[in-house]
C-alpha cells in the first residue's frame, strides 16, 4: 500500500474533505486497518453512523470496534452512558500497546462529555500529532493559551508542515485573538487553496471574521456554507452568533435556533437546555405565589 496515498486520505479527512477523503480509499488497493478506520471515521464525521453501526458488530476484535463506539456515543442518547463505561474499562491501565486510534476516540468522548482533565491524562505522554492536537483542543478549551503554546511547539518542532500542525496554530490564533485573527485567516485560506473550501475550512474563515467584526464579510462565507449543507452545526451555530450582532431580525435568529437543536447530541443543545431548566426552575422558585388572575384577586 502506498504510504503516500494514505496521508492524503488522512489530510483530506482532517480538512473536512470527507467524500473526496473516502473516494481515495478506493485507490488504495492493498487492505489496510488504518485505511478502514478512516473510512469509518469519515462516515461519522458525516453524520452517516448507521453505516458504521451496521458494518462494525460489537463482536469485533479488532480496533474498528472504537468506531462502533463513537457512532453510538454520537448516535444513540440512551447508549452514551454505556459506551462511557466500555470506554473507560478499555483504557484502564496502559494504554501504550494499543492501537492509537483508541486514545483518540476516548479523548474524543472525553472532550464532547466536557470531561477535559481526563480527557488531558489519558492523552497525556503520547506523541502522536493528532493525540498532541487533542491535547492542544483541551487547553484551549480550559482558556490554557500558555501550555497550548508549548504543546504547539512540539507539534512544530515534530512536523511543522502537517495539516493538523497547521490547523492547530490557527485554532490557536483564533484564541489568542488580535492581530492573530489574520494569520489564522491566511492559513485556512492556504488549505482552501491547497485542497479545497470545505466547511470545515470555511467556518474557521468565518470565525476570524467574526473576531474581527467583519460582519458583511462572515455573513457572505457563512451563506455559502449554507448553500452547501443548509442544516451544517458549525455554520448554524457561527450564524447564530452573527445575527445577535447585526440588527437582524428575531424570526432568523429563531429559525437557526430550532434548527439548532434539532441536533439534540450536541454541546450546544445540551447547554441551551440545561440552562432552560435552570431558568425555569428558577422563575419557579422566586416567581409570585399569587398566580390567580388580576380580575379575581381585586374582585
Amino acid at each position: 500500500m502506498s504510504g503516500e496515498s494514505l496521508v492524503d486520505m488522512e489530510n483530506l479527512f482532517f480538512v473536512g474533505s470527507y467524500v473526496t477523503s473516502q473516494n481515495e480509499f478506493y485507490t488504495i488497493r492493498t487492505p489496510s486497518l488504518e485505511k478502514d478506520i478512516l473510512m469509518y471515521r469519515a462516515y461519522i464525521a458525516q453524520g452517516r453512523f448507521r453505516i458504521v453501526l451496521d458494518e462494525v458488530q460489537e463482536t469485533n476484535d479488532t480496533p474498528l470496534l472504537s468506531m462502533r463506539y463513537l457512532a453510538e456515543f454520537l448516535y444513540v442518547p440512551e447508549r452514551k452512558e454505556t459506551v462511557l463505561a466500555q470506554i473507560e474499562e478499555k483504557l484502564r491501565g496502559d494504554t501504550s500497546e494499543m492501537h492509537v486510534i483508541w486514545t483518540i476516540v476516548g479523548a474524543t468522548i472525553y472532550i464532547n462529555e466536557e470531561m477535559y482533565e481526563t480527557a488531558l491524562k489519558l492523552l497525556a505522554g503520547n506523541n502522536n500529532l493528532e493525540c498532541l492536537s487533542l491535547y492542544m483542543h483541551c487547553l484551549l478549551k480550559m482558556s490554557r493559551v500558555d501550555l497550548a503554546k508549548q504543546v504547539l511547539q512540539t507539534m512544530q518542532e515534530k512536523d511543522d508542515d502537517a495539516i493538523l500542525t497547521q490547523l492547530s496554530q490557527a485554532w490557536l490564533n483564533i484564541q489568542i485573538g488580535g492581530e492573530k485573527l489574520q494569520d489564522a485567516f491566511y492559513i485556512f485560506q492556504d488549505l482552501c487553496d491547497k485542497f479545497s473550501p470545505t466547511l470545515l475550512l470555511l467556518n474557521g474563515q468565518a470565525v476570524c471574521y467574526l473576531g474581527q467584526q467583519k460582519y458583511d464579510d462572515a455573513d457572505r462565507v457563512l451563506r455559502e456554507c449554507l448553500n452547501r449543507d443548509p442544516n451544517h452545526y458549525d455554520t448554524l451555530v457561527n450564524l447564530l452568533f452573527l445575527t445577535q450582532q447585526k440588527e437582524g431580525n428575531s424570526t432568523q435568529f429563531r429559525r437557526y435556533l430550532t434548527q439548532l437543536l434539532g441536533h439534540k447530541n450536541t454541546a450546544f443543545a445540551t447547554m441551551y437546555n440545561k440552562k432552560k431548566s435552570e431558568f425555569e426552575r428558577i422563575t419557579k422558585q422566586y416567581g409570585p405565589s399569587n398566580t390567580k388572575p388580576i380580575s379575581e384577586i381585586v374582585a
